[in-house]
């Protein structure tokens, strides 16, 4: 079974004209948010299937590490959303991810031992690097509010370092 991942996704969404779907890049600030608050809360129910389902302490602590990061992450977004007075909005984005994390999801459910392992270090790695190059060129760059952006650019650094820990997991694994 060929896997799905957000690089896969991300690419065909920007293939796509414009009557099919929006850019990334015309997003607004509020819709920014949604995804990005979507895309945490997918890496943390990845994290949560890898401690139910690894036995592996490098994977389990790989996956606290996600919980607790992604979990502060969204908590900050959420107090600035509510400081600002402003709700996140759903968008086309947003949803994909979401329904493109279900089938990964159902994906790496089926799987055990070192193929899970493996599976779900190198869908951290792709995930990573795909939402890492989404908020560094799409989203950073066209968020108009100030301290939006600086909240962004904090979980980039934070989630760069999840990009580097998962190659090295890849890399360890397939070893």
């Amino acid at each position: 079974m060929k896997s799905l991942t957000i690089t896969s996704l991300l690419l065909a969404t920007l293939a796509m004209t414009p009557a099919q779907a929006q850019s990334p890049s015309d997003l607004n600030d509020l819709e920014i948010a949604h995804v990005a608050y979507v895309a945490d809360n997918i890496d943390i129910r990845y994290a949560h299937l890898a401690l139910a389902l690894s036995e592996s302490p490098a994977i389990h602590e790989f996956a606290r590490t996600m919980i607790r990061d992604h979990t502060a992450v969204n908590t900050q977004a959420l107090a600035l959303l509510d400081k600002l007075g402003a709700s996140p909005q759903d968008n086309f984005l947003s949803q994909s991810l979401t329904a493109d994390s279900e089938k990964i999801i159902d994906e790496l459910a089926q799987l055990r031992g070192h193929e899970f392992d493996l599976r779900y270090a190198a869908n951290e790695l792709a995930y990573h690097s795909a939402v890492n190059n989404l908020v560094a060129n799409a989203f950073i760059p066209n968020i108009e509010n100030d301290e939006v952006r600086t909240l962004f650019e904090a979980g980039l650094e934070i989630f760069r370092a999840h990009e580097k820990h998962a190659k090295a997991m890849v890399e360890s694994l397939r070893g």
